[in-house]
């Protein structure tokens, strides 16, 4: 199986975490968002390890294949943030970028963040019992 990564899924990967470590390794393909590389990169900005974990980051990248966004791509998001809007159910803004390049590439979705099962034609994968 091919899959596209979601933040919280390569935090969870980082940590060490089983269930990602084991479904990352198991993947015939891995696909990164470009959006999860800015998310995840942000976040560690104020680490004292900051250059220790961004040169991890640059590369998981490398092993991955890292999606950019597209004019296709923009075509999917405005077509998700309508059906989310119309369907009362938004999810975060950086969520609907990772969800259109998801669908766009027919790709299932690691991650643990619920919101995402209110994107049609998008099937997400988690790894624990308790989600987010």
């Amino acid at each position: 199986m091919e899959i596209i990564t979601d933040t919280n899924a390569v935090s969870a990967f980082f940590e060490g975490t089983e269930a990602v470590v084991a479904k990352m390794t198991a993947s015939e393909a891995l696909y990164l968002p470009v959006i999860v590389l800015g998310e995840y990169g942000f976040g560690l900005r104020g680490s004292r390890r900051r250059v220790e974990w961004e040169a991890q980051l640059l590369a998981f990248a490398r092993a991955c294949s890292v999606l950019p966004v597209l004019e296709s791509t923009a075509i999917h998001y405005a077509a998700i943030r309508d059906e989310l809007k119309t369907a009362g159910t938004p999810i975060p803004e950086n969520d609907i970028w990772i969800a259109s390049l998801a669908r766009e590439h027919r790709l299932p979705l690691l991650s643990n963040d619920r919101h995402f099962d209110f994107v049609s034609n998008l099937q997400r994968i988690s790894w624990e019992r308790r989600e987010a």
